[in-house]
C-alpha cells in the first residue's frame, strides 16, 4: 500500500469511528429551527459556535448590523468562520453551508425539527439542504486534522475554512456575499453543499420580482364603479404563463440543465369577498439558463407585463426587483477540486461521479464573481426531489452522509498535500 493510500485509509477510519458522534452533531443542528422567513437565525450561529468550540475550534462569529439585516426583510443574522491552518503554506480551502430553510408547511409524519432517525435516515428541515454540510465538513475537517497529526509537518500544507451562513434563501448577499464583501475571507478554491452522486459544475440564474397591480376598490353591488385590480393581475398572468411556453423552446448545453422557466409563487390582494379588487400583488422567479444575459431577461419580462397591463385599461403597474442571482460557469483553477472528487467519489461510493449543472441557484455564484474556483459536493442524493428538501419529511440517508464525509476529507488532503 502506498502512503497516500495508507492516510486514506486511517481517514475512512477516523469517520467510521466517529460517525456516531456527527449524526449526533447533524441532529442538534436540526433541532435548532432556522426558518427564513421569519430570519431569526442568529440563535443557531451561537448553537454551532458552541458545538464547534466541543472540538476544539474557535468560531469567529460575524453578526451582520441589525440595520442591514432587518432592511434585508429578516430579524438576525450571524455568519461563521471557522480556520485550521496546516503547515506554513499552501491553498486556502472554503467549504461553505447554510443554514437557513424555508418553513417546514404541512404534511409531516416526522417532526420537522426532530432530528428524529429511522430505517437509516435522519429526517428533519434541513437535514438534506444544507445543515447535512456543516456535518460532512466539519468531521471530514476533524478526520484531516487527526490523521495530519501523526504525519510529517510538510506533509499537509494549507488551510480549511469552513463558512457557515445563513440567508442562502434570500440570496445570499448577508451570508457569503458580505464576508467577501467585509475582506473577511478570499481562498483560493470553494466546496459548497450539494448532493453526494454528482459534482455540480454549473447552475441556473435566478430572477426574482415583485409586481403590483393598483385598480380602484369598488362596492361589489356596483362593481362598474371601480376597476378590478385582480382582472388586470390576471390578464399579466396569462400573458406569463404564455412566455413560460416559449421558454420550454430555447434549450441549454449544460448537462442537468434543460430550458428557462417561470413561475409564480405568491398572489396577496384584496379587501373583502364583497369588495372589487383595488390592489393584487404578484411575486414571480424566472429562472434563468446559464447561456443567457440577466439583463436582457429582465428587461423582456418588464416589456411582457408592461404590454399586457396596457390592454386592461385603468390598471397601473409597478415593477420591483427582489432578487437577480447570476448563474454559475465553471472557472479556470476548477479542475484539481472536480478531478478529486471524482476519484474519491468513484472509489467510496463504486459509481462514476459525473459533473453536472442544475437548475437551482446557489451562493457559489458570490465566490464566482469574486475568481475564487468553485464547485459543488456535499452529502445527500442523486436529485432534490428525492431529499424532499422544501417539502414535507425532508431527509438524509445516513450512508450517503457518511460516505460523502470521507470524499471531502480525502479530497482536503489531496488539495493539501
Amino acid at each position: 500500500m502506498s502512503a497516500r493510500a495508507e492516510h486514506y485509509t486511517r481517514l475512512d477510519q477516523w469517520i467510521d469511528a466517529h460517525f456516531e458522534e456527527e449524526v449526533r452533531f447533524l441532529q442538534a443542528l436540526v433541532q435548532v429551527p432556522t426558518d427564513t422567513p421569519p430570519g431569526n437565525n442568529a440563535p443557531h450561529a451561537e448553537r454551532t459556535a458552541a458545538l464547534l468550540n466541543e472540538f476544539g475550534w474557535q468560531a469567529e462569529a460575524y453578526g451582520v448590523p441589525e440595520h442591514e439585516v432587518q432592511a434585508y426583510g429578516l430579524q438576525s443574522l450571524t455568519n461563521l468562520i471557522v480556520r485550521r491552518r496546516f503547515g506554513d503554506g499552501g491553498r486556502v480551502i472554503a467549504l461553505n453551508a447554510h443554514g437557513d430553510v424555508v418553513p417546514p408547511g404541512e404534511g409531516w409524519t416526522h417532526a420537522p425539527y426532530g432530528g428524529e432517525v429511522a430505517d437509516g435516515k435522519l429526517y428533519g428541515r434541513a437535514s438534506a439542504v444544507s445543515k447535512s454540510d456543516f456535518a460532512t465538513y466539519s468531521f471530514a475537517l476533524r478526520a484531516l486534522e487527526a490523521v495530519a497529526a501523526q504525519l510529517p509537518p510538510t506533509t499537509v500544507n494549507g488551510t480549511v475554512e469552513l463558512h457557515f451562513t445563513y440567508d442562502e434563501e434570500f440570496g445570499g448577499e448577508l451570508g457569503p456575499g458580505w464576508l467577501l464583501k467585509q475582506k473577511l475571507t478570499q481562498p483560493d478554491l470553494l466546496i459548497a453543499a450539494g448532493f453526494s452522486y454528482e459534482v455540480v459544475t454549473a447552475h441556473n440564474g435566478c430572477l426574482q420580482m415583485e409586481v403590483t397591480v393598483h385598480g380602484q376598490m369598488a362596492h361589489a353591488a356596483i362593481p362598474h364603479t371601480g376597476i378590478d385590480a385582480l382582472q388586470g393581475a390576471v390578464t399579466i398572468l396569462n400573458a406569463l404563463y404564455a412566455q413560460n411556453k416559449v421558454y420550454h423552446g430555447i434549450t441549454s448545453g449544460v448537462p442537468g440543465i434543460q430550458h428557462p422557466y417561470l413561475n409564480v409563487g405568491r398572489i396577496e390582494g384584496g379587501t373583502n369577498t364583497n369588495v372589487v379588487p383595488g390592489k393584487v400583488t404578484l411575486k414571480l422567479d424566472r429562472r434563468m439558463i446559464p447561456e443567457e444575459d440577466p439583463v436582457a431577461v429582465e428587461a423582456d419580462i418588464r416589456r411582457v407585463i408592461n404590454e399586457a397591463a396596457a390592454t386592461f385599461p385603468g390598471i397601473r403597474v409597478d415593477i420591483k426587483r427582489l432578487l437577480l442571482a447570476h448563474s454559475l460557469r465553471p472557472l479556470p483553477g476548477t479542475e484539481p477540486l472536480v478531478q478529486a472528487l471524482q476519484k474519491h467519489g468513484e472509489a467510496i461510493f463504486g459509481e462514476p461521479i459525473p459533473t453536472s449543472g442544475t437548475p437551482l441557484y446557489t451562493d457559489v455564484r458570490l465566490y464566482c464573481a469574486q475568481g475564487i474556483p468553485a464547485v459543488i459536493y456535499g452529502a445527500g442524493p442523486r436529485t432534490v426531489f428525492e431529499s424532499n428538501a422544501k417539502r414535507a419529511d425532508e431527509h438524509l440517508v445516513l450512508q450517503d452522509l457518511h460516505r460523502a464525509t470521507k470524499v471531502v476529507a480525502r479530497t482536503l488532503l489531496d488539495l493539501l498535500s
